[in-house]
């Protein structure tokens, strides 16, 4: 199973303030090349693609790495998509929801974060989670994602893998984390139920984009020049669909707002939900 193509790069601490303003502003025009938003209605995802400019994958690996260096080794506190902080932004129901699941399980919290980059959401939480009697992160990214991640990252509990066959095959993870990953992909659709399939207890949803639209829109994401040159297709899921479509494997225990604020071509809010798996009929 493939993994995203996912964009990340590096702030300079004097672009924080500007750059934390612009993820808290939900209201407002979207202005494409000055402002981190959502733009436009593409009727295919080649179309998204050629009104894009891709992904940069190398420059931004690096930057992502240096990032998040600086955390592991205590000279930051927290990394998101990047970009430095000076304090910790917990997604306190994400949070919530790790506790719970390893609750069920004796404190055991086994955890495969699809397309989780270097480690942001690990690093963020891995405080709160010492005290527990096992925990083993698996990521799955991209090759050179992984290699960089085993190189530099990789330990007893923070592992890499460059597909979910690859990690299932060492480990059985007893919950999945989609963190701002799903409206990247070509068939957001398809990966859900790939990854439904798989046999894990739990799901968590975080940093996705929805709206009460009868369908999914697709868009394309804009980054600010000042923060680095990019764009990307994304959607923007129809809340009333992917709710179906996950009550089709998961009961939903708990739904929550997000950290993200983009502005868009329509009203969206990025939301997120904690869900067990459904119990055969």
């Amino acid at each position: 199973m493939g993994t995203k193509a996912w964009v990340r790069s590096h702030t300079p601490p004097t672009l924080l303030r500007g750059y934390r303003a612009l993820r808290s502003r939900q209201t407002g025009a979207a202005v494409p090349g000055e402002r981190l938003c959502l733009d436009g209605d593409f009727a295919s995802w080649e179309e998204a693609c050629e009104a894009s400019t891709g992904y940069a994958a190398d420059i931004i690996l690096e930057r992502t790495k240096a990032a998040l260096l600086q955390v592991k080794y205590g000279n930051a506190v927290y990394e998101r998509d990047s970009v430095l902080f000076d304090e910790i932004q917990y997604a306190w129901p994400l949070l919530a929801g790790l506790m719970w699941i390893a609750a069920q399980d004796n404190g055991r919290l086994n955890v495969l974060d699809f397309g989780g980059s270097l480690g942001s959401t690990y690093f963020q939480n891995r405080g709160f989670l010492a005290d527990l009697p096992e925990v083993r992160w698996n990521i799955v990214e991209q090759p050179r994602h992984v290699e960089v991640g085993r190189g530099f990252f990789e330990d007893e509990q923070l592992r890499f893998y460059a597909s979910v066959d690859e990690c299932t095959a060492h480990t059985q993870p007893n919950v999945i984390i989609l963190s701002g990953v799903l409206q990247f992909f070509r068939d957001p659709h398809k990966t859900l139920t790939d990854l439904s399939s798989l046999g894990c207890g739990h799901l968590i949803v975080d940093r996705t984009p929805f709206w009460n639209g009868p369908t999914d829109r697709l868009c394309v994401e804009h980054v600010p020049e000042y923060i680095y040159p990019a764009s990307y297709p994304s959607w923007i899921f129809s809340t009333r669909r992917f709710r179906s479509h996950i009550e089709e494997s998961w009961v939903v225990a708990a739904e929550f707002d997000a950290l993200d604020r983009l502005p868009g071509p329509v009203e969206c809010t990025f939301r997120g939900m904690i869900a067990s798996r459904r119990e055969p009929v």
